[in-house]
């Protein structure tokens, strides 16, 4: 009788204090003033690199150096949210930010227990001791207390859950459940099955000791409680409850997204401060290649370590992949090294360019004939890559055979100087010498050339002339096209070929109906560096491989190295609607050619070809080989002696407006002569000669002997050469890179 009384009297003096305290609870809320919620629901995140479609590429550190990705609502799964409840705070809907049941069962256990065997903190007060109010000491969880009511006065239980979600310690530097869901489970919080968002939900209330990586068995034991709490609450019946108690811990270490490491590093303020950037790639593509290239390189035993990769999407000039290395920790040499950016000897890559140079200054025909043979310009003697000469060829297959004898002789016309400003001015950054420096060697490659920068410029090619800027944060300011689409349409023309694993030895297409494709190659000398470009006007392919040491392997030739992965990459793209080739203009015209020079055909041509020209390329350069006397007579003329002097071509009168190229005089060396020699007199000042050319000193023209650098002549500028006993070569070049040289001994009196 007197325990029924006595259970009668605690019974009501709980009831008592609960009202009491549920009463003081609501008066203290209602007068209470609101406080600013932001410091309090706001958490410190990590910035993210995003693709196009907003899936996470990179996520970086944020300031306190944690792992924090911070959500909404729809971020995080219905059970993660229920657990956290059950486990944490069952009346969290129904208290004001202080629950009263909850004190006084905390103090009932601790008198029973002699000390703190249980607490009362909800949810609201956990976030408040997030920003830093001690509560070890009942000051202190007075504090805590009010605040907490204070918050819930000023912001919705829904914000003030998800921001606990954010906010809350779950192990090791993981701040919030996401963070937490990507690190143990490889997936966002928002997929989190039953058993998972348990596991997850039991953490913060002591994330060191319950560490599922570290302490398996302890997490179970906390998760398997937590599913029991959400049974008891009815969040999920005793089928879901027995199935999840079942399951295993499925935790383990998983990396945190890291894709495109590489535009973290330019990228590094932004995301230093929590910030989400938006890029135009594709994660899934970016990650495949990512794979990709470090197991292709496997191929080549350790002989080529490193590679970078591009893919363009041609219409809008987004970058859809960008692979910086072949592995940013595991290449030799420093994968951190950004190689779409690195200089290298870009080797024949640059033709294409020259080509499409002259055509656009209307120097060049696509059939027009030049001469492969050999070519000496004293002591440079460029050959084609195979050794091997062709006679002549057109313009055309001198390009989609990347001959360098042809494309030498053409930049030795069209000049050196000329075509390295055109580049500069272009968006090549890297030429730092002089075009004397470089000479005619500049169209084979003995520059340095970054591959991002020739992407931009092939896919100028590619969009005829509508692009000529990478895509990567959509903020890039267009860049002005390098040619008119004219010109962009015939190098189409002369680079399109199959890929060489689409043909079989018989010269048969084997790929099926696999859409037309150009691509160019390149091999610096030296096997340093090979490449591949390959484009159509749905997407750009870039290659580069090679090794961070510079050092050379015979396997990096760009047709054999860098072309099937380039090839490979590119008939993997997913197909697009649109036409992949440009359609010709119904303004262009057929042009009688001839066929011997393939020039723009006389009447005394004997036999013609017919190829479609843009109405806007004046047919201003014809054929000379068959001029026709005042009698009406044809007659052949005398070609020309070599690749070096190699033009057909005589100038006709253009339309009334066009103004006619100046005619390019002939360079030789007049002094010294070739073949002279020299008799040292030993007066002071006689001893010395004067350099001269065959352009006299109305044009600058720079001077070497035996290699060696001496300065330019030009008008009022006489250059002079202290002559020295010896054999010597003396070498002039012009402004626009043409060449000569000739050999002369100096003797001694008595030595003759």
């Amino acid at each position: 009788m007197r325990r029924s009384r006595w259970a009668i009297v605690v019974s009501g003096a709980a009831f008592t204090a609960v009202l009491f305290l549920g009463a003081a609870a609501g008066l203290a809320w209602a007068l209470l003033p609101p406080l600013d919620p932001a410091p309090y629901l706001r958490a410190v995140a990590s910035g993210q690199l995003l693709d196009r479609g907003g899936k996470t590429l990179y996520v970086a550190l944020n300031r306190e150096g944690n792992w924090s990705l911070p959500g909404a609502a729809d971020d995080f799964s219905p059970y993660l949210r229920q657990a956290t409840i059950a486990a944490e705070d069952q009346r969290f809907h129904a208290h004001p930010g202080v629950d009263p049941i909850a004190v006084l069962r905390a103090a009932w256990q601790n008198i029973r227990q002699g000390g703190v065997a249980s607490g009362a903190s909800t949810l609201t007060m956990q976030l408040v001791k997030l920003e830093g109010l001690d509560s070890r000491r009942p000051a202190g969880k007075l504090a805590q207390a009010v605040y907490a009511l204070r918050l819930e006065k000023a912001a919705e239980k829904d914000a003030i859950l998800d921001a606990y979600l954010n906010r809350a310690p779950y192990g090791m530097n993981l701040i919030g459940a996401d963070a937490a869901a990507w690190r143990y489970f490889g997936k966002r919080a928002q997929t989190l099955n039953l058993p998972e968002a348990a596991l997850l939900a039991g953490l913060p209330r002591a994330p060191s000791r319950l560490n599922p990586l570290a302490h398996p068995e302890r997490a179970r034991e906390r998760r398997d409680y937590v599913l029991r709490r959400m049974h008891a609450e009815g969040f999920i019946d005793a089928t879901q409850r027995d199935q999840a108690l079942a399951a295993p811990v499925n935790a383990a270490w998983r990396d945190f997204p890291r894709h495109a490491p590489h535009l973290a590093v330019p990228l590094a303020a932004p995301l230093a401060a929590g910030e989400r950037v938006t890029l135009t790639l594709d994660q899934a593509l970016q990650a495949r290649l990512e794979t990709l290239l470090p197991h292709y390189l496997k191929r080549f035993n350790g002989s080529i370590s490193n590679g970078a990769l591009l893919v363009v999407d041609v219409e809008t000039g987004d970058l859809l992949a960008r692979v910086g290395s072949a592995g940013f920790f595991a290449t030799p040499g420093g994968g951190q090294v950004d190689s779409c950016l690195a200089p290298r000897s870009p080797g024949s890559t640059l033709k294409p360019f020259l080509f499409g140079w002259a055509m656009e200054r209307q120097l060049l025909y696509p059939s027009e004939v030049l001469l492969d043979e050999v070519l000496d310009y004293g002591g440079y003697n460029p050959g084609n890559f195979d050794g091997l000469f062709n006679g002549p060829v057109t313009a055309t297959e001198a390009l989609r055979y990347s001959l360098n004898v042809p494309s030498v002789a053409l930049l030795g016309r069209s000049g050196v100087a000329g075509f390295h400003d055109w580049l500069g001015k272009a968006g090549m950054t890297t030429l730092h010498r002089t075009p004397e420096e470089y000479g005619l060697g500049l169209v084979l490659g003995n520059c340095e050339a970054r591959l991002e920068e020739l992407a931009r410029l092939y896919l100028s090619i590619a969009s005829l002339g509508e692009r000529n800027e990478l895509r990567l944060t959509g903020a890039e300011p267009p860049q002005p096209a390098i040619f008119s689409p004219e010109v962009c349409r015939m190098l189409y023309a002369m680079l399109a070929q199959p890929f060489p694993e689409e043909l079989s030895p018989g010269l048969t297409r084997t790929g099926g109906n696999a859409l037309p494709v150009c691509w160019k190659t390149g091999t610096s000398t030296g096997y340093h560096d090979a490449w591949t470009f390959a484009f159509n006007r749905h997407y750009l392919v870039a290659v580069w491989l090679g090794n961070n040491s510079g050092a050379t392997a015979r396997q990096l030739i760009g047709a054999r190295a860098a072309l099937p992965l380039a090839s490979r990459i590119f008939r993997e793209l997913p197909p697009k609607n649109g036409p992949a080739w440009p359609a010709p203009e119904a303004s262009d015209k057929e042009v009688a050619m001839c066929a011997l020079s393939g020039l723009p055909a006389t009447e005394g041509c004997p036999e013609t070809a017919r190829w479609r020209l843009p109405a806007s390329f004046w047919r201003s350069r014809v054929c000379a080989l068959h001029p026709v006397s005042r009698l009406g007579i044809a007659a052949r003329a005398e070609r020309p002696a070599g690749p070096a002097s190699w033009d057909l071509a005589t100038l006709a009168a253009r339309p009334t407006g066009e103004v006619a190229a100046t005619p390019i005089r002939a360079l030789g060396i007049t002094v010294p002569a070739n073949g002279a020699e020299f008799l040292l007199t030993g007066v002071d000042g006689g001893d010395q000669v004067r350099l001269q050319s065959t352009l006299g000193e109305s044009e600058a023209v720079h001077w070497y002997v035996d290699d060696r650098y001496l300065g330019a002549s030009g008008p009022d500028a006489p250059i002079f050469w202290a002559l020295t006993s010896g054999a010597h070569r003396v070498t002039c070049v012009a402004h626009d890179g043409r060449t000569a040289s000739a050999r002369f001994t100096v003797a001694r009196p008595g030595n003759t």
